[in-house]
């Protein structure tokens, strides 16, 4: 039948042997020479991920809101050229010129816009140092993402390889039973319950096939690269003792609540430039003009006129708004809402972060004794499954009962893998939720300095000149269309054989 399959000749102690070293060595994380290890994913994930470079530009555009604020604080200077044909003249015009050139040039000096502008430079930089916490915050989320990505692999290919050695044990189970069966020891149902497990560890093992290329191609996507052979992870840095020491670091590190505050500031610097609307501004202006009729001005005595000519002036302007119907009150009121909506989310990302600092502590406690309770349970059915088999060869336990203390330790084994990456997963996150998840903190060899967002600010900032450019955008990340997919079974294919 196609639900077993061939064996080779081997013995059962050779198969029991071999299936818990194999497990062993991926519960406990033991490793040979392996290509790539968490901090080389990190560090591709720092320099190729697309979400992260798109952040970062991000960034740069905010950056440039602080000169764009400055900008109408600054001196103007305009000219415009018009030419012009008469094509029609009145008839009571004698002179009126048939064509005229004319160029302005306006010089103009703001010297008081009621606080407009300089409350628009602050409210700029408060955002500044917003969108540089939101980028911190995006580089920990990518990070996170990464660790359970990269610990996601290392847990599907564990439990893979003992979803392989518990069909490799089964086939041992199944052909022992047969030939049992064969010299009449054991019935056909014992025959058939050792076939309906191997069937259904035969279907646990291509589900963890699957489960295996998911978690390949969720690294490719986050590290731009595919896994090759991963190391244990590194034990985390910086993890706080209690719960409160988590959350008082997390109230001072944590990006999004910085972020939050920040805004909150730039909203109040919003509602004195919806304010200031309603004062009076004061300018300076210099204004020249220059005139030229081409010999057309004066019609038949065109020469007793000068055909160009040249003005300027020069003086105070005074703008005192007296009414605006209701316009900048309007304006004021709707930004101290925004304000107000801001001082809000403020509190709002202070609860979150809690929530999400004791989520997270209390995950990674309790993954550690899920982990420690795991240990006891493998242990417990290893000797289990040691007496069970002892016992099944005198004829005091059933072949049932063997197939459940099989069932026990793998499921005790994956459980104990499972929660190994969860203990880790949820200590990651909570390093991401105290602030203490970016590449600063984890010291990453990104073979470079690492990128710093005030680095482009501090160039930006002081900018006036109208033909400064940068460089033609380009893609900075790798894309991912060249690495080949895995295949939808990786590692041995087991063939199907007749059953007894």
């Amino acid at each position: 039948m196609d639900l077993f399959v061939t064996i080779k000749a081997r013995s059962f102690q050779a198969i029991k042997v071999a299936s818990c070293t194999s497990a062993l060595a991926l519960l406990m994380g033991a490793s040979t020479a392996h290509a790539d290890t968490l901090r080389d994913a990190l560090a591709s994930a720092y320099n190729t991920n697309p979400t992260l470079e798109g952040a970062r530009a991000t960034q740069r555009a905010e950056d440039e809101n602080v000169p764009i604020q400055r900008a109408p604080g600054l001196p103007s200077l305009n000219a415009t050229a018009t030419h012009i044909e008469f094509l029609r003249q009145s008839a009571n015009s004698f002179n009126a010129p048939t064509r005229n050139l004319g160029v302005n040039a306006l010089l103009s000096v703001p010297i008081y816009s009621g606080g407009a502008v300089r409350n628009g430079i602050r409210a700029a930089k408060e955002r500044v140092e917003a969108g540089q916490a939101d980028l911190r915050g995006t580089e920990s989320s990518i990070f996170s993402q990464t660790v359970a990505a990269y610990m996601d692999v290392l847990r599907t290919e564990a439990l893979t390889q003992l979803a392989t050695n518990q069909v490799e044990v089964l086939e041992v189970t199944f052909q022992s039973t047969s030939d049992r069966f064969e010299i009449g020891d054991l019935t056909r149902t014992d025959v058939a319950q050792a076939g309906s497990r191997l069937a259904v560890a035969q279907g646990d093992l291509r589900t963890a096939y699957a489960n295996q290329v998911n978690a390949r191609e969720t690294y490719i996507e986050l590290v731009g690269r595919a896994p090759t052979e991963l190391e244990a992870p590194p034990p985390l840095p910086g993890l706080p003792e209690t719960v409160g020491m988590a959350v008082v670091t997390a109230l001072d590190n944590n990006p999004d609540l910085i972020a939050a505050k920040e805004r909150a500031i730039a909203a109040g610097y919003d509602t004195e430039v919806a304010g200031s609307g309603r004062l009076p501004t004061i300018g300076l202006f210099a204004n020249g003009d220059y005139s030229n009729f081409f010999g057309t001005l004066g019609g038949p005595v065109a020469a007793q006129f000068a055909q160009n000519e040249t003005t300027a002036n020069a003086g105070v302007r005074l703008t005192i708004p007296l009414f605006q119907g209701g316009l900048t009150a309007a304006r004021q009121r709707q930004a101290g809402a925004r304000e107000s909506a801001a001082l809000e989310q403020v509190i709002a990302a202070e609860r979150n972060v809690i929530q999400q600092t004791r989520s997270a502590y209390s995950s990674w406690q309790a993954s550690n004794a899920v982990i420690e309770s795991s240990k006891a349970a493998v242990e417990a059915a290893e000797v289990s499954l040691e007496g069970v088999r002892a016992e099944n060869s005198i004829g005091n336990r059933t072949i049932i009962d063997v197939l459940n203390a099989e069932q026990e330790l793998l499921s005790a084994r994956a459980n104990l893998v499972t929660a190994r990456r969860n203990a880790y997963v949820a200590g990651f996150t909570l390093l991401a939720a105290m602030g203490r998840a970016e590449a600063r903190d984890l010291n990453l060899d990104t073979g470079g300095p690492l990128y710093d967002p005030q680095v482009n600010y501090e160039r930006v900032r002081g900018k006036f000149w109208d033909w400064d450019r940068d460089p033609e955008p380009e893609p900075k990340s790798t894309r991912t269309v060249d690495i080949e997919a895995a295949e939808a079974f990786i590692g041995p294919v087991i063939e199907p054989s007749e059953t007894p």
